[in-house]
């Protein structure tokens, strides 16, 4: 019996069935006391591989996401900042936007909270096998402008292309040249109603000739961005501020 058992985990680790290998005599021992059919055994042996390949394949796509950091769609507190359309965001967290190509944008002052509600939105696409990425503005222009100095930009702009969800966080912190501007609109409309973006920024639309050298490619940048896409404006107090709001109020 133990030849018997030794021979099977060899099979099932050169069939790279790991998890089978760890649970298939426990679940013999208990398909035994239940008196299941084979079937019903092999049933309970490929559903744990499958349950194993799935984790290992949405913790793979959270790490080439690059998140920041891990917060959920569930632990917003929509009560705090109530301008946050809460059912229509729920709705956006199936990801039926990424299947329509739909962008979704998140506009308001720092700290209400934007980038953790982009990071949610991700990690609702990662675990639902689509292919994402977490960057800055500024990490984002930096890769463009080396791309495109050592000859290299077109097969960066189809490696962008190529993801189902590309999230551009902190639009609006540094000022943007036309070279970078340029850039940017390359990267806006290559992805244009082929990909969605998520993009965080804290001025509106019509400020963004304080952030852009270039007011037309400004222009047509938002007009890619916004002809399918869903808006956020949110317009409350820093969650920074909550605690210490909270503090003040009981003195």
């Amino acid at each position: 019996m133990n030849d018997l058992a030794s021979i099977i985990r060899d099979h099932l680790k050169c069939l790279n069935l790991s998890k089978i290998a760890l649970v298939y005599e426990e679940l013999a021992h208990k398909a035994g006391e239940g008196k299941l059919s084979y079937e019903e055994y092999l049933l309970l042996l490929l559903d744990e591989e499958v349950k194993r390949k799935n984790e290992a394949s949405v913790a793979a796509k959270l790490k080439k996401a690059r998140f920041p950091f891990q917060k959920t769609l569930e632990q917003f507190d929509f009560s705090f900042q109530g301008s946050v359309n809460e059912k229509e965001l729920i709705q956006c967290g199936n990801c039926s936007f990424i299947e329509a190509r739909e962008n979704i944008i998140f506009l308001g002052p720092p700290g209400v909270g934007k980038s953790h509600l982009a990071v949610a939105l991700g990690i609702k696409a990662c675990f639902a096998k689509y292919r994402v990425l977490f960057m800055t503005l500024g990490k984002l222009l930096e890769e463009l402008l080396m791309a495109e100095r050592t000859g290299n930009l077109l097969p960066k702009l189809l490696d962008y292309s190529r993801l189902h969800l590309l999230i551009i966080d902190e639009v609006g912190y540094m000022p943007i040249s036309r070279e970078q501007a340029n850039l940017l609109f390359q990267l806006i409309s290559i992805r244009y109603e082929k990909g969605s973006i998520i993009l965080t920024s804290n001025y509106p639309f019509d400020e963004w000739g304080k952030i852009f050298e270039d007011q037309v490619v400004a222009t047509a940048i938002i007009d890619r961005l916004v002809h399918h896409a869903h808006l956020f404006y949110i317009n409350g107090t820093s969650y920074r501020l909550k605690g210490k709001l909270k503090k003040g109020g009981n003195q």
